[in-house]
């Protein structure tokens, strides 16, 4: 598969990229020498070989799930402009 200067074009198009007419014709060899590098991926034999999700096989460390209130009320309240009674106090908005 190749690109042309219109595909590339239409590229910038897409992705809302403005570029001169040297600029586009500096992109079609590039862009069909990424095509030419994801064509010999596809030459690869990877029958046999489970997919990964990551090159390092890493085990997802967890923390104990505990449920608590934070106990940091008084400490977020100060941040507030104005605070009554524990809550935040926010003008009222319908009447």
């Amino acid at each position: 598969m190749s690109v042309g200067s219109e595909q590339v074009r239409h590229i910038a198009k897409l992705a809302r990229l403005a570029m001169s007419d040297a600029e586009v014709e500096a992109m079609v060899p590039e862009l069909n020498a990424i095509l030419g590098w994801v064509e010999q991926l596809g030459e690869v034999d990877t029958s046999g070989v489970e997919p990964l999700t990551a090159v390092i096989d890493q085990k997802l460390r967890l923390r104990d799930d505990i449920v608590n209130d934070g106990d940091c009320r008084d400490a977020v309240l100060r941040n507030a402009p104005d605070a009554q009674h524990g809550f935040f106090a926010v003008p009222k908005v319908i009447e």
